[in-house]
């Protein structure tokens, strides 16, 4: 992966902080370029190529997915990853049905590392409509859960 060039990440994400944390969580893994709204994203997803798309679901009055079918559509060859705050599992749902990631805003800064370091599969098998389990305490006999 030495003679590799780095990734091209078009990161779409209103919130300045959350978008200086990614950029730091992303590093010298990829390029990163930041827009804080839908129509800059656009315009700038149109006229240059990126390995990926990292974007909000809500973002005012558009929605993630809009970009996420433009990539698809103009076959461009951006993997997509889309975060949100709401725990909506059939939004998550119809994100998986469009080709992209899915992920929770609180892990999406912990996640992209891993996107970006290993190939991803062609489609999220993960099933959004069952609840994390992680999230949940289920016991256990460790000496710690007393």
């Amino acid at each position: 992966m030495y003679g590799d060039p780095p990734a091209s990440l078009l990161l779409v994400e209103p919130d300045q902080r959350l978008a200086g944390q990614l950029q730091c969580a992303v590093g010298d893994l990829a390029h990163v370029e930041w827009c804080a709204d839908f129509g800059t994203a656009r315009a700038r997803f149109l006229t240059r190529s990126f390995t990926f798309l990292v974007t909000r679901l809500r973002l005012g009055a558009h929605n993630g997915l809009h970009l996420v079918h433009l990539a698809g559509s103009r076959d461009l060859p951006a993997r997509c990853i889309v975060h949100s705050d709401s725990r909506d599992l059939s939004m998550a749902d119809e994100v998986q049905r469009t080709g992209a990631f899915y992920e929770r805003t609180e892990r999406v800064e912990v996640t992209l590392k891993a996107y970006l370091r290993r190939p991803l599969p062609p489609v999220d098998r993960r099933n959004s409509l069952v609840p994390e389990r992680r999230t949940a305490f289920r016991g256990g006999r460790r000496i710690g859960d007393r």
